[in-house]
């Protein structure tokens, strides 16, 4: 799994389905951190849902599985993951504080019915041990963030995964790194942080595939973005570095952003 927001998502959907307990939730929520805790965004949200501002407390996480049931109240509600990042912002409600900090985060999950205000999460780290999510009023745009079907993604991730090896191998030769070095070790250790966050059984084979191949491009490219030290590094050559792995990163962004996508939907479709 590749985000808290993610995780939460997903299982969160599949107990709505009936096919995960609610402590299943939290068992897989805890692989992010221990401790829980949530925050109103402002006294408006506080006043509304009854949780904590303008300091968080440990509400635990049976409070967003609250937060998210009471959000999918309308028949046509629905669950968004977003992974946004600068200069692609699909799917936010922009000019909001919401999207502020999902932009830092690079992550947030939008619930509720498109066209209609609902409820934004975004998940933040206060310490190792404690994740933070902040509770947005937010509106449901009925742009989403993704435009790939599931068979699309497969096909973008089999073309990646050669793409991101090739970048890989150029990308040593370019900055001249030890031979003594083998990126493969990096890169299952890489993996193993992915696959120590699991997937709820709802999750299809399909979708499960889309999203290891996106893991698996994900962990390359992470490999191959440190390199040397970067003031070792010309400003050419870091250019270059970064032109070749952004269009990489988008696609594995958007393969992932359809794998969740197809299982939000099924699973909200189910309860």
């Amino acid at each position: 799994m590749s985000a808290p927001s993610a995780t939460l998502a997903v299982w969160a959907s599949s107990w709505l389905a009936g096919t995960s307990a609610p402590d299943d939730v939290l068992e897989a929520l805890g692989t992010w951190a221990p401790n829980t805790l949530v925050l109103a965004s402002d006294p408006g949200v506080a006043a509304r849902t009854g949780l904590p501002w303008p300091e968080p407390e440990r509400t635990g996480a049976t409070t967003l599985l609250k937060t998210i049931r009471e959000a999918l109240a309308s028949q046509s509600s629905e669950m968004r993951i977003l992974f946004p990042v600068p200069g692609d912002v699909r799917g936010l409600p922009t000019g909001t504080p919401f999207a502020t900090d999902a932009i830092e985060a690079g992550e947030g999950l939008l619930v509720g019915e498109p066209g209609r205000r609902g409820t934004g999460l975004v998940p933040g780290w206060t310490d190792e041990d404690t994740l933070c999510w902040t509770v947005h009023d937010v509106p449901i745009t009925d742009v989403r963030s993704n435009e790939l079907t599931l068979g699309e993604a497969e096909f973008a991730m089999r073309e990646a995964v050669r793409a991101a090896a090739d970048a890989l191998s150029k990308l040593a030769s370019v900055t001249s790194q030890s031979r003594d070095e083998d990126p493969r070790d990096a890169i299952e250790d890489e993996l193993a942080e992915y696959t120590r966050h699991p997937y709820p059984p709802s999750v299809t084979p399909r979708a499960l595939r889309v999203l290891d191949s996106a893991d698996q491009v994900a962990a390359i490219l992470t490999v191959a973005q440190r390199g040397p030290a970067m003031d070792a590094l010309t400003a050419t050559i870091d250019t270059a570095r970064q032109d070749q792995l952004r269009p990489l990163w988008d696609a594995v962004r958007s393969a992932r952003l359809a794998a969740l996508d197809s299982c939000l939907r099924s699973g909200v479709r189910r309860a």
